[in-house]
Parts: structure tokens; sequence; C-alpha cells
């Protein structure tokens, strides 16, 4: 288990080959689809033999897990960041509720996390199949409710928000943004335009904002 750097060769740590077959496995998942997650597409993508992938993931369906899981939570910390990554913007106002949502509505209407968008759609696909995948997306699914019901939570108790329900906001909210991102594989100039504003329009009535309330000013 060792790399061959400048000159010499430097052993990794259990922890930090464990990292590196996961990032890669998350890499493929993106660019190529889960179902090419495998302990040989994963060896000879990082140069080595088939059985070190082995060696960390017995069971390739763990690894298909954990690369889907490694990819969408750094979509999530990407979009609606929390702690010390959401610190770091809380003096430009990033860190309101208002200004964490508004950034979210505007990064999803590019087309920066197409890539993640094809993942939860892949990843819903074969999670019918494959129990592994179908508990890892079920934990992310959740996960991604609880930050914006936090998020909601917080706008209501600092009066920017009005919402009676924000477990109940957050699954609605969720909800249009994945069926929207279900059309990710169909033509781009023809979904566009009529998806454009469907999430951050249900959104703005659901936290009772008025109409273009989550734009970005």
């Amino acid at each position: 288990m060792t790399s061959r750097g400048a000159g010499r060769r430097v052993r990794k740590s259990a922890a930090e080959r464990r990292h590196e077959i996961v990032a890669a496995a998350a890499r493929v998942g993106l660019e190529e689809g889960l179902e090419c997650v495998t302990r040989q597409r994963i060896a000879d993508g990082l140069g080595v033999q088939s059985g070190l992938i082995h060696h960390y993931f017995p069971v390739v369906e763990e690894l298909v897990a954990e690369a889907f899981a490694r990819a969408t939570t750094a979509e999530l910390d990407g979009l609606l960041p929390e702690g010390e990554v959401a610190a770091a913007g809380a003096e430009a106002g990033a860190d309101s509720p208002l200004g964490t949502l508004r950034r979210f509505f505007t990064l999803i209407s590019g087309a920066e996390f197409d890539n993640v968008s094809r993942l939860w759609l892949n990843a819903r696909h074969l999670s019918r199949y494959r129990p592994v995948l179908h508990g890892q997306v079920v934990v992310q699914e959740l996960r991604w409710c609880r930050r914006i019901e936090r998020i909601v939570e917080r706008g209501v108790r600092e009066r920017v928000f009005r919402c009676e329900d924000p477990w109940g906001a957050a699954v609605r909210i969720l909800a249009v943004v994945d069926g929207a991102g279900a059309y990710i594989n169909t033509s781009a100039d023809r979904r566009a335009a009529p998806l454009a504003d469907l999430a951050r329009t249900l959104a703005e009535a659901e936290l009772g904002l008025p109409a273009g309330g989550l734009r970005v000013p």
C-alpha cells in the first residue's frame, strides 16, 4: 500500500488510502454513473491492483453507497453550508437564513450541479435493487431535509420567515427541486425556462415571502 512520490515510495495510512478510494469512486459516479463504480475501474484510475480495493471494500456495494454519500454530502455543504463554512460568509450576510436560501436557489438554477442531479436520479433508480445504496439514499435525503428545516426554523425565530411547519416546508421544497431534477437528462433548452423559478416560487409561498423574495437583489 505505497505510492510513488518524488524519488521515493511513501506509505499511505489506511485512512488516507480509504479516503482516496472513496473520492475516486465518487468522481466516477458523478462523471460516468454509479454502475461504473467497480473495483477494477477504481483500481485502474488509481493505478493500483484491484485486490487493494477489495481489501478496503470486500462488498463493492458498500463502496458504491459511500461514493454516493461522499458526492452528495459535498453538494449539500456547497449549496447549504453550515458550521465553520457558513460562518465564513456571515460577515457578508450570506449566513442569514434569507441569504443562505437566496444563494441556494441561485446556484441550483445554473448548470454547475447538473452532474449531481444526474447522480441522484441514478441512485434512486438503482436503490430499488441495491439495499445498501437504498439505505444511504434515505440517509442523505433526511440530511437534506433536516438542514433546510433548521434554516427555516432559524428564519422563523428571527422573524424573517412565516412558517408553521418547517419540516413540511423543507420536504415540499426538496420534492420540487428533485422533481425538476428528474428532467436533467432531457434537452436543457426546453426545460430550463419553464422550471427555472418553480422551486423558488414554491419556497417563497411556504415561507411567507413576497414574490421574488428569494432572488438575489
